[in-house]
Parts: C-alpha cells; structure tokens; sequence
C-alpha cells in the first residue's frame, strides 16, 4: 500500500492503532562508523515490530504488502540524541550568556530552579519544555529536573505524553546551594528512593536516572547513599564533569581523597563500570562492568572539558559516555572539550544542547557547533587533533549518543526504529548538490520546519 508524503499521511497522524509494520522510502542516510556516512538514494528503510529490519535499495518481497509512506526526494535520517539537558532551566534560555559557570549557575539557574516548588509554574514551564522537544528532531534525551520530586513526576508525565525515549533525573544537591534548593542530606536520599517508588512501573517510554548535579553540591554522604540506590537498582547515572577549570580546582579542595574529579564520582560508586563500596576509604572496591552497575547502567558525564591523563583513563576503563556541550562550553567561557582525542582514544561521546548554557534543543546546531570549536581547538591548544568532520559530528549526534541507550541512533537493521523525515526544499539552491551536501545544508542552516515527520521505536511522534 503506497501513499504519498502530504495530505494522506495527515489522516495517519490519527489513526486509533499505531502501525506496527511499515516501510518509508526517500533518501536515507545513517552511520555506519564514526568516520563513514551509509547512503541509499530512494531506498526504502523498514520498521518491524518498532525496530528497523533494514534499508534496501530495492524493497524485498516480502515487506510489499506493508504499509509504505514515499517521502520522494526528502531526507530519511536516524532521530538524533541529546545526551544533557535541563529541562527547568528551558524558559530562560537565551538569556545570562556573558556569565561564567559558577556565577550563572548562582545569579540565572538557581533561582530559576527554585521556582519549581510551585507545581502551577512547573507544570507552566514543563509544558513548553515538552511540547518544543516533541516537535524537535530529537528522539531520545537524557535529562535533569531539579530537586523537587512532585515537580520531577510531573515533567515525566508530560515527557511520557510526548512518545520520545527519555531519561529523567530528580536531582540531588545538598551543599553549596541556595537554601531555598538545599535538601537535608537524609531527606535527598529519602526523596530519592520516594521518587522511585511513585513512578515504578508509571511509564513505557520514561526511565529515571540517578542525577548527583555535581561534587560540589553533593556531601561524601548523599553520594554514599545514591551508589547504594545505584547497587540495589542499577540505574543509569548523569551529572557533570571537569566542566570549569574554577569547578574542577573546588572538587580538589572538596574531596583531597580523589586523585581526579572522576574519582570523586567513582569512589562511591557512580561512574560508569564502577561500583565502589561507598566511602573515600572503599576506593579498591568495584564490580566488573556488566555487574548490576556495569554495562547495563551507564554513566553519562557532560562537558568533560578539562581532564587530566588520569581522568581520561579513568573514563576509558569504566566505559563512562562524554556529552560533549559545546555551545554551552563556549556561552560559559568554560573551554574546549578534546573530542578528536576521546574519539582516538575510544571513549564513548555523544553530543548535549546543555540548555539553557545552550540556547535552544537542537542537536543539528551542536553538531555544527561540534565541529566549529574543534576548528579552533586545532588551531588554538597545542597537541590538538585535527578537527571534526560532518561525518563524525553527525555519529556523535545519533549512533554515538544513541549507544547509551543501547541500540539505537541508526537506521540499521537491528537498531530501534527512531527517524527523521526532513524536507530541505525551503533551503533554495539554483542547481543539483549531492545528498552530502544536502545533509551538510541540514545540519548548519536547518530550521524545525523542515522537519515533516518522527518516528520513536516505530511510534509515530508527528507527521506534518
């Protein structure tokens, strides 16, 4: 069954039974590496039970019968990933960018994030928070609440309505805060373990995360008690890392038991393959990854922009994701991140919009932006790699972000059925580029507009 891309796919958006088995054909683009883009000009790429089976240049027989949208000349792409978020710092986006991290997060974030007590307001700023990431072309994000845990169930609710692949985190902060945000060391971890129990078994497609905000604004004792959430449960963990050399000099002072600032996350078990049992003195416990906090709950650290040697062998060994924000790094005055080495080195990195130190959710814009600042890198640090190519920065935006949720981020066969349908006509040229081009046009010049149709694990988000 044929139908083309306009007014029939607008009655699809409404169907009562979502389609469980379908084909799209267009030009298809994915990762197949790192370093290599797969291509299939008017190829077909098939959703199977919400997972892809495969893209073909000529469709098999046996998925003709299915239902198939034909896009025509539009671009078919893997849903992107944003790998760092915040949702309640969304509606002053855009605003406090000649600050750095430490004073913006005391004169714009804070008292923002306070505001998130009132549930009027949250489910005010959520609601726009929401909707605007429903109609992105993101897929799957991990993101941070605040401390507020009826706030943090409210914006899992409204991120569970959207159909996108989330994960969310109450957050923890307990020292060095405003009081109007500080929790009682007991009380964050009570909260914690309450916040878990409201929202077990609540939702399909939301999943919670441990979210320590960072060292600084969390005591030896609420770390303890969030890895022995993390043992009992195996969640994965988000929070942030050697973002600002200011940041990374106050973790030192805080905690002279870590050699690095990873290692103050990994003593207590929170970083990556790490399960250390609890306390500065338990650094040489650990459990092997693929234990109940191994490989199957990950850690996601954001920023990373100023590692020593032993803190990137520190990420290599526990298989910690780098989010690498470089629109916030550069709003923040907060450094460039050494992507082109972590990719040498194997790390596993994904990319954030780190919103509101980045001004809005796309994840096309952190791609260009990706490959912007490692030009500078190149140029400006000494030793630097050279830098980034369309090609990686767009793995870093879909297949590279997407492994932190397992297999997800590519067409692939085998992969979640995650898919952008984007129409670059409105991007006018008087003559032919090839579908690279088109693809670079995309990621740089792209606005939500172009954006006709999105798939999550098969579900279809919105067709326009």
């Amino acid at each position: 069954m044929r139908m083309r891309a306009g007014q029939p796919l607008r009655r699809l958006a409404v169907r009562e039974e979502p389609m469980k088995n379908f084909v799209l054909r267009g030009n298809l683009c994915t990762s197949r590496t790192k370093d290599s883009l797969s291509w299939i000009p008017h190829g077909y790429v098939v959703c199977e039970d919400g997972r892809s089976a495969g893209m073909f240049a000529e469709l098999q027989e046996r998925f003709r019968q299915w239902p198939l949208l034909d896009w025509g000349d539009c671009l078919i792409l893997p849903g992107l990933v944003d790998l760092h978020i915040h949702a309640p710092q969304y509606a002053f986006r855009g605003t406090g960018m000649d600050l750095e991290l430490l004073e913006w997060l005391n004169e714009r974030a804070f008292p923002e994030e306070a505001r998130y007590q009132d549930l009027d307001y949250a489910g005010k700023a959520y609601g726009i928070f929401a909707e605007n990431m429903k109609f992105s072309a993101t897929a799957r994000a991990c993101i941070f609440a605040t401390r507020h845990r009826e706030a943090t169930e409210l914006l899992m609710d409204l991120m569970e309505a959207t159909g996108l692949r989330t994960m969310v985190g109450k957050v923890n902060m307990d020292r060095n805060c405003p009081e109007n945000l500080r929790e009682g060391t007991e009380e964050s971890i009570d909260e914690t373990r309450r916040w878990l129990s409201d929202i077990e078994g609540k939702y399909d497609h939301t999943e919670p995360i441990l979210t320590p905000r960072f060292i600084p604004a969390c005591s030896d004792a609420v770390m303890r008690g969030l890895g022995d959430i993390r043992r009992e449960t195996g969640l994965a963990v988000q929070s942030h890392l050697s973002e600002n050399q200011d940041e990374a000099a106050w973790v030192r002072e805080l905690c002279p038991w870590a050699g690095c600032y990873g290692e103050a996350y990994d003593g207590f078990g929170m970083f990556g393959g790490s399960c250390a049992s609890g306390s500065p003195a338990g650094k040489g416990g650990s459990c092997a990854p693929g234990g109940s906090a191994g490989k199957g709950s990950p850690t996601v650290m954001a920023h990373c922009v100023w590692p020593s040697g032993e803190e990137t062998k520190l990420i290599k060994e526990r298989g910690v994701f780098v989010a690498h924000c470089p629109q916030s790094n550069t709003n923040l005055c907060s450094g460039i991140a050494p992507v082109r080495e972590y990719l040498e080195e194997g790390i596993s990195v994904g990319l954030g919009t780190d919103v509101a130190a980045g001004c809005g959710e796309s994840i096309f814009r952190a791609m260009a932006d990706a490959i912007q600042v490692s030009k500078l890198r190149w140029k400006l640090a000494e030793g630097a790699g050279r830098p980034l190519t369309l090609e990686e920065a767009f793995f870093l935006g879909t297949k590279g972000g997407g492994a932190f949720f397992g297999k997800a981020g590519s067409l692939e066969a085998g992969y979640d059925f995650d898919a952008l349908v984007v129409d670059d006509r409105s991007l006018s040229r008087p003559g032919g580029l090839s579908l690279r081009e088109r693809l670079e046009r995309v990621v740089y010049l792209a606005e939500g507009q172009s954006l006709r149709a999105k798939y999550v694990e098969g579900r279809e988000i919105f067709v326009r």
